[in-house]
């Protein structure tokens, strides 16, 4: 098993949305709200233009952890919260570290960044390793 500590960074996760992945994202999770593809739309609610979908990217962050993880360990627990909006177009940067290391039980902090560096996804997860 590797050697994990506290404050150790995993490698980051870049993402580069496009429109085009929202509206597959919007059929595949059947949320068709106009925010997250209607340009005219998300404009006339207050927003500069569509925005990602929240669930997105919380699977961006779980992607993070699982391409860490790989075959090490099991994710037990996951969860985030949404400080911000991202948008298509824009890289959408995943970040974590460990935060505990007890047993084989490993805390991590993760969230996703805009280009300004902005922590717009705050989250955590709770990985087994060797599981």
């Amino acid at each position: 098993m590797m050697s994990l500590q506290v404050g150790q960074e995993i490698p980051e996760l870049v993402k580069h949305p496009t429109t085009r992945q929202l509206v597959q994202y919007a059929g595949a999770q059947g949320d068709f709200y106009e925010i997250h593809y209607d340009q005219a739309y998300a404009k006339s609610v207050g927003l500069p233009g569509v925005i990602l979908h929240g669930l997105l990217k919380a699977a961006f962050l779980g992607q993070l952890i699982s391409d860490w993880l790989e075959e090490r360990g099991r994710l037990k627990t996951f969860e985030v919260s949404y400080r911000g909006i991202d948008m298509p177009g824009q890289p959408y940067r995943c970040r974590g570290r460990v935060t505990k290391v007890e047993g084989d039980e490993v805390e991590i902090e993760v969230w996703g960044e805009d280009e300004d560096g902005k922590r717009t996804t705050l989250g955590s997860a709770t990985v087994q390793m060797g599981a």
